[in-house]
Order: structure tokens, then C-alpha cells, then sequence
């Protein structure tokens, strides 16, 4: 007896096949469900970085709001003044001077500070040679403590013509400087001192990032005879063109919140010449020893920080195409 295979039965045309895999049906999401793909471990790991950074980062933003609308010095109970403290920090005639130079330096940090690292950066990876005792150089002023290097170069602002600085500058024939004595001369000082204190964290950063710049680019443009120039602005900074927007907006919040060079170098003078937002408030806080009064100071505080979101929101909107 011989057996013989049958072949399996071909589906006619009008039986329906199998159903097809995107019609099976959809999983509910349930907490059972949840738990069961890892949703509850996650969770834990994650809940002491959520508390930490909600207590540490989001409650002081939450009590600064609070702050400022109340009448405090931290000493006796607050008084509820709800928008009392904006209305009197916003008609603080000093508000407007405070304002007007922060974007002064601001602006001369930008011109003096932003191109600076930059082409330290490029002439330093040019070097063949010593290239990490000249990245070591440049990041020396980083090490040095901020109070330090403030208070050092305050004796070179000496505005006598024995000053480090005058010194210098009579060797070719320019007459002394007042320096840090002159309101026309006190905030290009400050930024000078900032720029020189900051620019080498900026040139370790961008040095970093031009080893990225495929070494291909610049074969190309040696064969087609660019000069280096041309080799800068056509290869190098192209390349670097998300690292410099981000640089540049970090660039705009740090000068918006400087607050140690006037504070050190001029208190503000002379004849309130370097008062930045930051030392305003500061004064809207510790203007007595019995505590000064910390609403208006907290008041001005979310003002400024409103004003940054928002400058930073729409930065980010504004070169999300030419960044990427």
C-alpha cells in the first residue's frame, strides 16, 4: 500500500484570507500593562534625580514668584503687595541706567569677546608644535579664582602713570588712562578684565570642535588654491555653525547677568556708570544691614528671567534652520 501526500487546499478567490498583522487588535495601555513593561522601574530610578532637581532647581524658582509678590526682609513676617513690587522696581528711575549698561557690555562683549576665542582657536590648531602648552595657556585665566584675577587686575587699572597698564601704553607714546576713574573708560575696563577671564574656556570648546571639521574639506580647498582666509570662511566656520549659535546664546545670557567686575571693580560707579541689572539687585536686597527689601529684588530677578526666556525662545526659532 503506497501512500500519497495530499496538497495542502488552495484558498479560492472569494474564501477572505488570514488577517492581516495590522488588523489585529490594538493592546490597551493599563497600569497593569504598564508595570509590566518596566513603566514602575523607570519610575524609581528616576525619582530621586526628579526630587533632587525639583527640590534643588524648581522649588527656589517657585518661592522666588511667591517673594516677589510680598513685602519681606527675610526678618519680620511678609506682607502680601501682589504687583506692588514690579510697579515700583519698573518706575525706579536707576532701572533705566541699569538696562542701558547691561547692553552696553553686553554689546562690547559681544564685538570684543565672541570673535576673539574663535580665532585663537583656528591660529591654535594651526600650530604644529606645542599645541597643549598653548590650550594650557589659554585656559590658565579659567583656573585663576574670578575674585583673584578681579583684584589683580584691579592694581593694573591704576591710573597713575605708574600704573601697570599706563606704563605700558606710554612706552608708545599714548598719555596715562583713567581707566576704572572715568565713566567713558570704566565699562570698555570691565569688559576687557571679562573677556580675558572667559575667552579660554571658549577656545578649549572650539578647538574640540574643529577636530570634528573632516580634514578632507580643507584637501579640497588647498587643491582648488583657497587661501587660509578663505579656507576659514568657507570650510571651518560652516562646520562650526550649530557650536556657534549655541555659544553665542550662552554668550548673550552670561553678559545679561554680570555682576562680579562691577561689583569688585567700581561698586557701580562712578557716577552709577557700570550699574548692571544684577548689581541692582543686589543693592534692592543688601541696601542696609537690617536686610533691604528682598520682593523687589526677587521682582526684578523674574523680570529678567522672563526677559531671557524669551530672547533665548526666540533666538532658538530664529536660527533653528541656519543652526542645522
Amino acid at each position: 500500500m503506497t501512500l500519497t501526500a495530499k496538497p495542502p487546499a488552495m484558498p479560492s478567490a472569494d474564501e477572505p484570507g488570514p488577517p492581516a498583522a495590522s488588523a489585529r487588535p490594538k493592546r490597551t495601555r493599563n497600569p497593569r500593562t504598564w508595570v509590566r513593561g518596566g513603566g514602575l522601574s523607570t519610575l524609581v530610578f528616576l525619582a530621586p534625580m526628579l526630587v533632587v532637581f525639583g527640590f534643588f532647581s524648581w522649588s527656589p524658582i517657585v518661592q522666588s514668584v511667591i517673594m516677589s509678590l510680598q513685602k519681606t526682609n527675610l526678618l519680620d513676617p511678609p506682607t502680601w503687595v501682589g504687583l506692588d513690587n514690579f510697579a515700583n522696581v519698573l518706575s525706579d528711575p536707576l532701572l533705566g541706567t541699569a538696562v542701558v549698561n547691561t547692553l552696553y557690555f553686553a554689546g562690547l562683549a559681544l564685538v570684543l569677546g565672541f570673535p576673539l576665542p574663535i580665532i585663537m582657536a583656528v591660529l591654535m590648531s594651526e600650530v604644529r608644535r606645542g599645541k597643549g602648552f598653548y590650550s594650557a595657556l589659554a585656559y590658565l585665566p579659567v583656573v585663576i579664582p574670578p575674585v583673584v584675577a578681579v583684584l589683580l587686575w584691579k592694581v593694573f587699572f591704576d591710573a597713575s602713570p605708574t600704573g601697570l597698564f599706563n606704563t605700558i601704553l606710554g612706552w608708545v607714546g599714548i598719555p596715562p588712562q583713567p581707566w576704572l576713574q572715568s565713566p567713558a573708560t570704566a565699562m570698555p575696563s570691565l569688559v576687557l578684565e571679562a573677556t580675558w577671564a572667559a575667552a579660554g574656556g571658549s577656545i578649549i570648546i572650539y578647538l574640540a570642535a574643529l577636530l570634528s571639521v573632516p580634514p578632507e574639506l580643507y584637501d579640497a580647498a588647498e587643491v582648488d588654491g583657497a587661501s587660509i582666509w578663505r579656507k576659514i570662511w568657507h570650510v571651518t566656520l560652516p562646520q562650526l555653525r550649530g557650536i556657534l549659535f549655541i555659544m553665542l546664546i550662552l554668550q548673550i545670557i552670561g553678559t545679561a547677568q554680570v555682576f562680579l567686575e562691577p561689583y569688585l571693580f567700581t561698586g557701580g560707579g562712578p557716577n552709577n556708570a557700570t550699574v548692571t541689572i544684577l548689581l541692582l539687585i543686589y543693592r534692592y536686597a543688601f541696601q542696609n544691614s537690617l536686610g533691604g527689601d528682598y520682593g523687589e529684588a526677587t521682582a526684578l530677578s523674574v523680570m529678567l528671567a522672563v526677559v531671557l526666556a524669551l530672547l533665548s525662545w526666540l533666538y532658538f526659532k530664529l536660527t533653528e534652520r541656519w543652526s542645522s
